[in-house]
Formats: structure tokens, C-alpha cells, sequence
């Protein structure tokens, strides 16, 4: 899903939300990619009409976002993000919407058999960022990161922290005193929108942000602090001892923990093929 912007050589109309940090694709736009179809508009009047499921979910499914029109004029169209454009996607009898249909399936059942075998999803994490040429040394900093954040996350929904937005402002407060700049800043300096930050971050930056969930954890577990608030005074605590940490070592190296360059190898191949074309 990656691709979904562009894909058998035509563009997919896209706008990134900043409030809610998804994308939103243009309906029509994939629509007529998968189906050919030279009135869009009725087709996807005949698609409701046949499923009524579809229909009494559609103004939740899509929302009017505004993109460009082939005029260049801006307009409010029938948008969707990925979850929802997928949900469109398996009401399509066509045969180019079916490897999408078939993707679901695997996906569905890779879910299932990690709901009864949870070794199976860290096995398969394992194995997609191999895939993506990721240093065996990192993923396994990367899989450890992951396990010391569901151990705070843990904590924190077992001390009455709500989830989604107090998570994210817990998660805030530690990476601010961390790194001195919150996960959204964070992203700003690697030049990131969508991307996972941790995906992105050095094998020192995984390093100290584990160290700052690490000691929160521990904290959690020795003061037993209960609710948002007094959680957010030991995130500040927790991502402390990391921050004090970072400036000790910056101070004996000469050089900033926090960087702009970005892990993934994509981003090397990339620099390197540029390094090609101007030589």
C-alpha cells in the first residue's frame, strides 16, 4: 500500500492531514484506475445500490477533502484514507481490484495465526525489515524497543492512562526530555510525515529513546503513580535520566546524539544513486 499514489503508471490524487497524520486518496481517482470506467460517478452510484452495507457507511468511509482538479482549480472531492479506501476496494468486482482482495486475505490470516502464535508476528517484523536491508545488530535494538515500550504501555493502561491521545502525550513528554524535542519535532528535523520515527532513527537515537522508556518504566513501577497526571510527572523524570545521558555523551564526543539523517537504507541507496548521476 505504499505505492497507492501511484500505481499501473497513473496518479492517485493525495493530501496528507496534519490532525490526524493519515493520508486521504482521492475515491474517484482509484476507482476509475480499477475499473475503467468512463462515468465514475455512476458507477459509483450502481456499486452503493448493490451493496447496502457499503451505502449506510459511505459518509463515514469517505469525507470531502480538497485537492487539484485537471483544471488545476481546487475542489472538495470524495476522499478516504487507507483503511477506509480498502474497505471500497473489496466491494469492486473487478479483476484489477482482486490482488488487492487477495493481499486482505493474507493479511487476515498472518493476523489470526500471530492471535494464536504471538512469536509469529516478532518473527515476521524480523523479517520485513530484513526485506527493507536493514543490519541484523539494529532490528535487534529495533524488536527490543518495541518490547520495552509494550512494557510501559503496559504500566501505564494497569495505572488508569487512557489510550491513543494520553499515550501520545506521555510519549511526548519523555522524548522532549530526551532528545529536547517531541516526536512530532523529531520528525520535522528527518524530514518525515507518515513514517514511523523510530524506523528512521540511528542505532544511538534507538538507543536513548529506550533508555528514556526503560527508566520511565522503572520509575512507574517503584513510585506506582496513578492516573495521567501523576504519570506525566514520571515520564518527565524517566526521559530525564536519558537526557542527562544524551548531554554526557555529547559533551565527551563532540557531536549530537539528534540527527537529520534518516536509517533507512532507501535513503542511502538513494543519496548513493544520486552520488552516481553527478560524477
Amino acid at each position: 500500500m505504499s505505492n497507492i499514489k501511484l500505481f499501473e503508471s497513473k496518479q492517485i490524487r493525495s493530501v496528507w492531514n496534519e490532525s490526524d497524520q493519515k493520508w486521504y486518496f482521492s475515491v474517484q481517482d482509484v476507482i476509475e484506475v480499477l475499473t475503467d470506467s468512463a462515468d465514475v460517478k455512476q458507477y459509483i452510484k450502481r456499486m452503493l445500490s448493490r451493496n447496502e452495507m457499503l451505502k449506510s457507511n459511505w459518509g463515514t468511509i469517505c469525507t470531502l477533502v480538497e485537492m487539484e482538479a485537471a483544471d488545476g482549480k481546487r475542489r472538495k472531492i470524495q476522499a478516504s484514507d487507507t483503511k477506509g479506501l480498502l474497505r471500497i476496494i473489496q466491494s469492486i468486482p473487478s479483476p484489477k481490484a482482486e490482488p488487492f482482495k487477495q493481499w486482505l486475505a493474507q493479511v487476515g490470516s498472518d493476523r489470526l495465526d500471530e492471535i494464536e502464535n504471538p512469536e509469529l508476528a516478532a518473527q515476521r517484523t524480523r523479517e520485513l525489515y530484513k526485506a527493507k536491508g536493514y543490519a541484523d545488530d539494529w532490528i535487534e535494538k529495533r524488536m527490543r524497543s518495541i518490547a520495552i515500550r509494550e512494557e510501559l504501555t503496559g504500566e501505564w493502561k494497569n495505572r488508569g492512562v487512557k489510550e491513543q491521545i494520553e499515550y501520545s502525550i506521555l510519549t511526548a513528554e519523555i522524548s522532549k526530555a530526551t532528545f529536547g524535542l517531541t516526536p512530532s519535532e523529531y520528525k520535522k528535523v528527518k524530514g518525515l510525515k507518515s513514517q514511523n520515527l523510530r524506523d528512521h532513527m540511528t542505532d544511538l537515537e534507538l538507543i536513548f529513546s529506550m533508555l528514556g522508556e526503560a527508566s520511565t518504566t522503572e520509575i512507574v513501577k517503584t513510585q506506582n503513580p496513578e492516573g495521567f497526571i501523576e504519570n506525566q510527572k514520571v515520564a518527565r523524570q524517566g526521559g530525564a535520566v536519558a537526557g542527562n545521558a544524551r548531554r554526557e555523551l555529547e559533551s565527551k564526543t563532540g557531536k549530537k546524539v539528534v540527527t537529520n539523517e534518516n536509517y533507512l537504507p532507501e535513503t542511502i541507496k538513494n543519496k548513493q544513486l544520486e552520488k552516481g548521476e553527478n560524477e
